[in-house]
């Protein structure tokens, strides 16, 4: 009899969890899964939104974008924000959760406020750092102009235009990224610290050899998540530059947006995205095998 029930118990038990997958798959397969197949058939061909017919070009869009020089200094862009923002990002928002780790008066508060940005969208975000960059009327000028200095013209100068963007995007995520590392600081033990207080570590030692490889699988999430996002930014260029001045602006995502819904050249935009999902899958992969550990505490 206790077969039996066990039998019939399991039986329940599989029937219920397929009533709790099987809808959630279904939503998957129609709106991910579907559209990424029919995009991918899409690359290669010649589809225009505008042509009532289309026409198969092979991998005539796939060769065409290692000789398109737009695209690549798209690309080139979306690597030089991400190299600049990963560390620079990275390394505040260590130093933020290290500091409102420790335990004194009004912590909460500093907490609050380091996340704040982060509950903030990235459209409002955008805009108001496009005022603060305006040239005739923005803050950051008037400031400047407070203690002499010439105004800067932060969004239409090619050669500053970018780091206007990374400042933006690193004061919106800096928070985000502090709450991760806060939750690994947390998570080492106490104990480690005192043993090497107490072998006559210094407080960089400390760091060196007791936070940072302890917090490895913490950073190796970080780092892939910043990368990926820092690789797909949109929102804030479409917003402050639209890709310029002079396209020294223009990421990988905004190349695929302009080309497909300004162009209409859909297969040629469906080739780029799925080439550019190519790489930024590789660069995880990498990222995962360098930051593999088996460490455990």
């Amino acid at each position: 009899m206790r077969a039996i029930r066990a039998s019939l118990y399991e039986k329940q038990e599989s029937r219920a969890a397929f009533g709790f997958i099987v809808p959630a798959f279904a939503l998957l397969a129609v709106f991910i899964f579907y559209p990424m197949l029919h995009a991918l058939w899409i690359s290669f061909q010649n589809y225009n939104l505008i042509a009532v017919h289309s026409s198969f070009a092979g991998w005539g869009n796939y060769r065409k974008l290692f000789s398109d020089g737009t695209f690549g200094a798209s690309l080139w862009h979306s690597f030089t924000f991400t190299l600049i923002v990963l560390p620079v990002q990275t390394a505040l928002s260590l130093g933020l959760a290290m500091l409102v780790q420790k335990k004194f008066r009004g912590v909460g508060f500093f907490r609050t406020v380091y996340f704040v940005p982060v509950a903030v969208s990235f459209a409002i975000a955008s805009t108001i750092f496009r005022l603060i960059y305006n040239k005739d009327y923005g803050m950051l000028n008037a400031v400047l102009k407070g203690i002499g200095l010439p105004a800067v013209d932060f969004l239409s100068n090619p050669r500053i235009s970018m780091l206007g963007i990374i400042v933006l995007c690193i004061w919106r995520a800096m928070g985000f990224v502090m709450v991760i590392f806060l939750a690994g600081l947390n998570n080492i033990p106490e104990s480690l610290y005192e043993a090497a207080h107490v072998d006559g570590a210094s407080p960089a030692q400390r760091f060196l050899f007791v936070t940072l490889p302890l917090l490895k699988r913490t950073l190796a999430f970080v780092v892939i998540i910043t990368t990926m996002d820092a690789l797909k930014i949109f929102i804030p260029i479409y917003i402050t530059t639209s890709g310029g001045p002079a396209g020294s602006t223009s990421t990988v995502v905004h190349f695929i947006y302009e080309t497909a819904f300004k162009q209409m050249n859909m297969g040629y935009a469906a080739a780029a995205a799925f080439l550019f999902f190519a790489i930024v899958l590789a660069i995880s992969v990498a990222q995962l095998r360098i930051f593999r550990t088996d460490v455990e505490y």
